[in-house]
């Protein structure tokens, strides 16, 4: 593995919800409202997420297609300041901040450039931009993750793909120490989100978009690796950073969430509607342990 470039002060699916290189189309929220709807208030959705199971003091890895559950009343910064209001002041909320856009080996940059002769192709590689933790915007996670990334007091990991951003008291050490050739393992969040014995809160989205199932694919044994690239800026410079890493998949996750599901322990996984959405929440730490063991069994 080539030795990562100076990394841009911090850095963060699914994947695939997540993976800038690798992140699938299907996992990106959409957040725009259905029209003709009625939008609720903060105070429903507070109520809704204590009632799931959401407890003042908690760690939450948030994943939320706002367009699922329903307008809200003052939109995402309302729908965010009831995430807050929740979790109380103890809490921190936290949110892939993920960035394929600034890679060309990504699934987004494929498709920009489809069809496209060489030297247009290139005109793309020359115009993108190199990741900087405090700027670069992450439009494919979604509008509630965008909302909270830009929130004063929030921080970032300093991953140029697969940033997470965080707001509360463990922020910086949940985003600590996230190293640049470590997309999902153990060198990033999600790591430190299982030691904390974090929840995931899927807010109008399934198990398809869970991010925390990519560290179960660090801790199976032999996982297949590939090289990426992106554009980076270390001191300033432009360049191009080719790094290996494990090969992120999130083709069956849906399948793998059903699985765990079936099988969870009482307490592990809570169900409630809130607006118009099946909500869950669910123990990081039981929901990465399960997933080692049926991807082992099912890759």
């Amino acid at each position: 593995m080539s030795a990562p470039p100076d990394a841009a002060p911090p850095h963060a699916v699914s994947p695939h919800a997540v993976l800038p290189d690798t992140v699938s189309p299907r996992a990106v929220s959409r957040d725009a409202a259905s029209p003709g709807s009625l939008p609720f208030d903060g105070e429903r959705l507070t109520a809704g997420l204590s009632a799931l199971g959401v407890r003042p003091g908690d760690t939450l890895l948030v994943h939320a297609s706002l367009r699922t559950v329903g307008p809200a009343a003052g939109g995402p910064a309302a729908v965010l300041t009831a995430l807050r209001r929740a979790a109380g002041r103890g809490g921190t909320l936290v949110v892939p901040s993920f960035t394929p856009e600034n890679s060309d080996t990504s699934p987004q940059y494929r498709a920009r450039v489809r069809g496209l002769d060489a030297p247009a192709r290139e005109a793309v590689r020359s115009s993108m931009e190199p990741f900087d933790p405090a700027l670069t915007p992450a439009p494919s996670m979604g509008t509630l993750a965008e909302t909270l990334r830009t929130t004063t007091g929030a921080e970032r990991s300093a991953h140029p793909q697969t940033s997470f951003a965080a707001l509360g008291p463990a922020a910086g050490s949940v985003l600590a120490g996230h190293r640049p050739d470590c997309h999902l393992g153990e060198d990033s969040p999600l790591a430190r989100l299982y030691e904390a014995d974090a929840r995931i809160l899927l807010l109008g989205t399934g198990y398809a978009t869970c991010t925390a199932f990519h560290l179960a694919e660090y801790r199976t044994p032999a996982p297949p690796r590939r090289t990426y690239r992106c554009v980076v800026a270390p001191g300033g410079v432009r360049q191009w950073w080719a790094y290996e890493d494990v090969a992120l998949d999130d083709s069956d996750f849906a399948a793998l969430g059903a699985a765990f599901e079936e099988s969870a322990a009482p307490g592990d996984v809570r169900q409630a509607p809130i607006g118009a959405a099946p909500c869950r929440l669910v123990r990081l730490r039981a929901a990465v342990d399960f997933a080692t063991g049926w991807l082992t069994s099912h890759r």
